[in-house]
This record gives structure tokens, sequence and C-alpha cells, in this order.
């Protein structure tokens, strides 16, 4: 089963052959910070090769690692929402390839194109929703007595 938030599954040719023209490819070593929680939110990636730690901050304790990203997945998607600031944390955590994207250059193709700026939307909310249950199921883990009951239907 494909993944569906993955590049090649989520976006048609015709839009990620676009997005993919304005990509510049970035290369981060093992226990390089991408983006930090509460910092602005001026790029995002997709990654090539390696995995890349999503993490949030948990007071009093170490950063939550809550999922793990690999080949052709988004990282970061605050770029996308007003204020643009990350609501999570990211770090390389083999070496990791990825495909580096101006925000504010995306952001001006949606604003040209409102096809491609909803086939960029759905892509990114496909994203967030994964995430989100990926998020709860991993702190439910971490924090709750008997974990996160995943064998339970949402």
């Amino acid at each position: 089963m494909s993944n569906p938030t993955s590049i090649t599954t989520a976006l048609s040719v015709e839009y990620r052959d676009r997005l993919m023209g304005i990509a510049r490819e970035i290369n981060f070593p093992a226990g390089t910070r991408l983006f930090s929680e509460g910092g602005h939110a001026d790029r995002f990636w997709i990654v090539r090769s390696g995995t890349v730690t999503l993490d949030m901050h948990v007071p009093g304790r170490r950063p939550a690692v809550i999922g793990q990203l690999g080949s052709g997945e988004l990282v970061g998607w605050s770029w996308m929402f007003r204020p643009f600031v990350w609501q999570l944390g990211a770090e390389a955590m083999t070496p990791v390839r990825t495909y580096e994207f101006d925000a504010a250059a995306v952001r001006t193709m949606m604003d040209d194109d409102p096809a491609f700026s909803a086939a960029i939307g759905a892509w990114v909310g496909r994203v967030l929703a994964h995430r989100l249950h990926a998020a709860r199921i991993r702190l439910l883990d971490l924090y709750a007595p008997h974990g996160s009951g995943s064998d339970t239907v949402l």
C-alpha cells in the first residue's frame, strides 16, 4: 500500500513537476537540527533518503520524539499557515538528503494558480491529519498509564 502523504502519491505529475522545478538539493549530517519549535517557518523539505525525527517540547523533560519521516515525505507544514511558526521540531536521525523549498515562493505559486493551491493544500491537510493521529498514539504510549490502546478504532 502506498503512503498517502508521500509527494509521489499525493500530487499529480504536473503539480509535482512544478513544485520540483524550484527545489534545491540540501543534505544534513546525522544530528543536525532542521528546525526548532517556535522558530520562523520559511522553508520546507521533502526527504530523498534518510530519516528525520519530529519532536515536541515537554516541560521538565527531554523533547518527546513523536514521529519519523522517510523518503518522499514532507518535513514541515507550518510554512503554509500564518504566523509561519514551527509547531514541532525536526532533527536528522541519520544522514539525510532532501529537496528544500522556499516557502514564500511556493505560496506565491499557490496564489497564482487556485488548482495548484488546492492540490498542495489537500496534500498538506493529509499530512497534518496523519501526523496528528500518529502524535496522539505516540504521546499516549509515552505518558498514559496504559499506553495508546492503539487497537481501538477511532
